[in-house]
């Protein structure tokens, strides 16, 4: 008999907010916590993204009511493990948001191998986040189902995160400064310049400014050139190219502007989750892409996922 096998991912992963066809792999959600005005919640049931924007948006002395986020606690990862032992399964699979976003990639690995004894526990640092994250739980998900080996899937995930971008605009530097991600010089002449970041993952896992671009018009137009470049000339059957964004003022620009580098998306938008929102702010605007492997092309031996 064939083993059991779980997924799971963290909340940041974005599936509650993607198409419903994708929960009926039935894949578990390790939630990342949002502290908000003095509350504190849990992403996903308990926190509307697209209010949670609507409101940091309009939101009264950011810089002293900054959101922040906290990793899940130890008892909820464990929660997770235990469940899946009661429910019969061999092995679980986790997802996890980049390691360089914090500790809570290391902290579901390291409670992981306390359950060595008990259950396979493989956790996957998905070196990205949002929507791409959850993306590799979904295929995760639909690999397990057709029975292909575990050896195999991480196989897969490794293809797919060695290839994997996404790009972005922050219409605003408001956030970016109040959360110390500029500071000093960089801050004042950013802001004073109008300059708009162009933010993506490297393959590594690290969020870092690609470029920076004066205002935000001419970022949106550079976001296009630079997604057309990592495009090149593979075909809209062999990848899915979506929409990210926190609020949708600069949204509803790029879509006006991509029209004209010929840009067609080909898979429904999917918003930021407010764990990755609350550092950039609401005015976020791009690109989630994600290729996937032709028939004709080989499988890559990659590092340990």
């Amino acid at each position: 008999m064939a083993n059991r096998r779980k997924i799971l991912c963290t909340s940041t992963g974005c599936i509650e907010y993607a198409p419903e066809r994708y929960r009926q792999h039935d894949i578990g959600i390790i939630r990342v916590h949002v502290h908000f005005k003095e509350k504190e919640y849990l992403e996903g049931p308990e926190l509307d993204p697209v209010a949670f924007y609507r409101e940091l948006e309009v939101l009264e002395d950011p810089k002293n009511n900054l959101p922040y986020t906290s990793m899940p606690t130890r008892e909820e990862i464990m929660a997770h493990y235990d469940r899946a032992i009661e429910e019969g399964y061999d092995e679980v699979i986790v997802i996890a948001l980049s390691a360089y976003l914090g500790g809570t990639y290391n902290l579901i690995r390291l409670i992981g191998e306390e359950y060595a004894d008990r259950l396979k526990i493989t956790v996957v640092d998905a070196k990205i986040t949002c929507f791409g994250e959850g993306l590799l739980a979904v295929k995760a998900a639909e690999l397990c189902e057709k029975g292909v080996p575990t050896e195999t899937v991480l196989k897969e995930l490794r293809w797919m995160m060695d290839r994997q971008e996404f790009l972005g605009v922050d219409g605003k530097l408001d956030y970016l400064i109040y959360n110390g991600r500029l500071k000093g010089g960089k801050a004042l002449m950013g802001k004073m310049l109008s300059i708009c970041p162009v933010v993506h993952f490297t393959h590594e896992g690290e969020l870092c400014a690609l470029q920076s671009v004066r205002t935000p018009k001419k970022a949106l137009h550079r976001t296009c050139e630079l997604l057309k470049e990592m495009i090149g000339d593979r075909a809209p059957e062999d990848y899915l190219l979506w929409h990210v964004y926190t609020g949708t003022t600069l949204l509803d620009d790029l879509k006006e502007i991509e029209k004209n580098y010929g840009i067609e998306v080909n898979h429904e938008a999917v918003i930021v989750s407010p764990v990755s929102g609350c550092h950039n702010g609401p005015w976020l605007a791009g690109y989630g892409l994600a290729f996937l492997r032709r028939e004709d092309e080989p499988l890559e031996d990659g590092a340990d996922a």
